[in-house]
């Protein structure tokens, strides 16, 4: 099989995991069309960073995070289709993501308010660690906010860790403007800095807030095996020593998770990453749609 066609044909192998689709997402449109900017440009934090293949560790890293919160959990045990259909929850959030990064400021006001839509019906109650049952609804400020800065201390981690590009601006550029794709959602008091980002973190564990329950303990056994393909599930695993190598020692030791040292994860890690972007090329066609209408509008 010549280069070529290799790349082709993994490059459509891990399209399909990503968005189910073995050639371009479902929604390359969305972020083709539009006449207006959107968020970011490829100048900007948050574009550099989701552009880059460390975002699959922080993928990762960010549902384990994720699960530390028991309300956050409870919405993912009892309302998420993640044990019948992994990939298609995994492909609704790779559409948030790459079209709250990419695309127009009108597809993603759409886009908002389909996840908006689903947030309203994920609701029920949860017990806190001293027993306690508390109600909550997806769409809770206090849900919300775990939720965001799990995400993005999980990417902004991950790159720091993993990737290969720097961030124009630093750290602080990324987490204030990541801070933007959470006002859609109903979040405007996300942290704007990364010092403020790891201190309301530091917040929810310090009021014990964090913690594992035998729901945790179901939802962990999926993350460490996924029903996925032999080949898929070697690859995974590399991504998942490395989202819990990059965690700290309080939020592994919650989870009850060994982790492999960084100096093998690190290495490891980006070897395989390197292998996935020359698997799909320098630019993901929806990189290469959002590029095209900046283009279009003379923003670039």
């Amino acid at each position: 099989m010549s280069s070529n066609r290799l790349q082709k044909f993994l490059g459509g192998r891990f399209r399909t995991i990503l968005s189910g689709s073995p050639d371009a997402p479902p929604w390359l449109e969305e972020v083709a069309s539009g006449d207006d900017p959107g968020l970011f440009l490829p100048t900007d934090a948050p574009w550099i960073v989701h552009a880059n293949m460390a975002t699959l560790v922080g993928g990762v890293r960010a549902l384990l995070m994720q699960a530390l919160h028991p309300g956050t959990l409870a919405g993912v045990a009892q309302h998420s289709r993640y044990e019948k259909d992994p990939l298609g929850r995994l492909a609704g959030t790779v559409r948030w993501l790459t079209l709250t990064t990419f695309a127009s400021e009108g597809a993603i006001g759409k886009e908002a308010a389909r996840v908006n839509g689903l947030h309203s019906r994920v609701r029920g109650s949860y017990a806190l660690s001293n027993g306690e049952k508390k109600d909550y609804q997806a769409s809770n400020e206090d849900l919300l906010m775990w939720v965001h800065i799990a995400f993005t201390e999980s990417f902004l981690v991950a790159h720091q860790k993993f990737g290969n590009t720097p961030i124009p601006g630093g750290a602080d550029a990324y987490v204030k403007g990541w801070a933007k794709s959470a006002i859609p959602l109903g979040l405007t008091t996300a942290p704007l800095t990364e010092a403020a980002l790891h201190k309301k973190i530091s917040e929810y564990a310090d009021n014990s807030i964090l913690t594992s329950n035998e729901s945790t303990e179901r939802v962990l056994q999926f993350l460490v095996k996924p029903p996925l393909s032999l080949t898929a599930r070697a690859v995974y695993w590399i991504l998942f020593q490395a989202a819990v190598s990059s965690m700290d020692k309080r939020s592994r030791e919650i989870l009850h998770l060994r982790s492999l040292p960084l100096a093998i994860t690190v290495p490891m890690t980006k070897v395989l990453l390197g292998a996935m972007r020359m698997a799909i090329g320098k630019h993901s066609p929806l990189e290469e749609a959002a590029i095209a209408r900046l283009k279009r509008l003379g923003k670039i």
